[in-house]
Formats: C-alpha cells, sequence, structure tokens
C-alpha cells in the first residue's frame, strides 16, 4: 500500500496539475473535487489546486466565448444540440442579464454551451472576460474546498484517513456519480411535457399527409 501511495504521489507531482487544468478547462467538476481530496492527502497543494482550476476553467470558458462569437451561427447549425439548448439560454439571459456569464459554470446541461451562446448573442467581450475571471475563481474556490473538507471530515471519523484512501476516493466518486444521475433524470422529467407537445404535432402532421 506504501509503495502505491508513493507511486500515486510521484506522478501527481509530475503529471497531476496537468491533468487538472485539461479536466477543467473541459467541465472538470468531478475532477476538481477529487483533486481536492488529494490535496488534503497531501498529493496536490490546495493552493497550486485552485490556482491551476481557476485558469483552466477561465481559459475554457474564454474560448468558448469566442468560438460563439466566431463561428456561433455555424456551429448552431451543425451540432443540433447547441441549438436546442439556444432557448433555454435566451430564457436565462432574459431573466438574469450578464449575470448569466457568472452562473454559467454552475448551470447543469448548459455549462460548455452557455459561453458559446453568449458568445453570439453579442455580449461585450471585455464584460464576459472579468465576469468569467470572478466566476471561474469562486467555482475554483468551491469545488476545491469541497473535496477537502470531504478528507477533513473523514479524518474527524477515521483515525488513519490513509489506510482507508482508496475506499474514501470510490466513495466520493460514487457520490458525484450519484449526483450527476439525479440531475440527469431530474433535466428529464422537465423536458417530458416538451417531448409529449412534439410526439403530438408529428402525430397531427402524419394525419394530414394521410388524409390528402
Amino acid at each position: 500500500m506504501a509503495h502505491l501511495q508513493q507511486l500515486l504521489k510521484d506522478y501527481l507531482f509530475i503529471h497531476g496539475y496537468w491533468v487538472l487544468f485539461a479536466g477543467t478547462f473541459l467541465e472538470g467538476e468531478a475532477i476538481l473535487i477529487m483533486a481536492g481530496f488529494l490535496a488534503f492527502q497531501g498529493y496536490l497543494n490546495v493552493v497550486g489546486v485552485i490556482l491551476t482550476s481557476w485558469a483552466g476553467s477561465f481559459l475554457g470558458d474564454q474560448c468558448y466565448f469566442y468560438l460563439g462569437r466566431l463561428k456561433g451561427r455555424g456551429l448552431m447549425r451543425r451540432f443540433h444540440p447547441i441549438a436546442r439548448k439556444f432557448r433555454d439560454a435566451l430564457h436565462l439571459i432574459e431573466k438574469y442579464g450578464s449575470f448569466v456569464a457568472f452562473i454559467s459554470r454552475y448551470t447543469y446541461g448548459l455549462r460548455i454551451a452557455l459561453p458559446i451562446i453568449l458568445g453570439i448573442t453579442g455580449l461585450a467581450p471585455r464584460t464576459f472576460l472579468w465576469i468569467n475571471l470572478l466566476s471561474a475563481l469562486s467555482w475554483a474556490i468551491v469545488f476545491s474546498l469541497a473535496g477537502y473538507l470531504f478528507g477533513k471530515s473523514a479524518s474527524l471519523v477515521l483515525d488513519d484517513v490513509g489506510k482507508y484512501e482508496q475506499y474514501l476516493m470510490l466513495a466520493l466518486a460514487g457520490f458525484i456519480m450519484l449526483t450527476w444521475c439525479f440531475h440527469a433524470y431530474h433535466a428529464f422529467r422537465l423536458k417530458g411535457p416538451a417531448r409529449q407537445r412534439l410526439a403530438a404535432m408529428r402525430a397531427r402532421r402524419e394525419t394530414r399527409k394521410s388524409t390528402l
């Protein structure tokens, strides 16, 4: 066990922050929570975790925003999932204005799509930059500390957290997966009426065709 822990520590010392940067650039709540726990265990530095995830999240959304600004309409024509989310995103923008740029990384199902759509809507790049900078920092702190405090809580119950490290990591991964499944199921239920309306419209269309 000690040998495996040392191998993990050596690997994370060399590659850990690059893996974290890539994960948070793409999306990365799960990898960030796990990194926070590993920081508590001493494999990573918690300040380094926060700064790395801040940079990855900030630069990721900046890329998505400019992707929407430069190629957004073409992406909507080519990728139907983005087009389907456009109406939901517009509803949020109408309700919250530019504050949507702050909450975009906290919204399930729109995490990547919202910055792209904000780029399409013509939000000023400087406005998005400052809001994104603050949002990425808050996100990095919240989810890093979530993993770190999970480890801290475990240490209050267990005498030697390192002894149960692999089980705690599995429990944390399971909790993250259950949370994701709950959100996915909730989103599926919310879209039920829309699916029913779409099915009714298709049925009416088919009925009209058959009567002609």
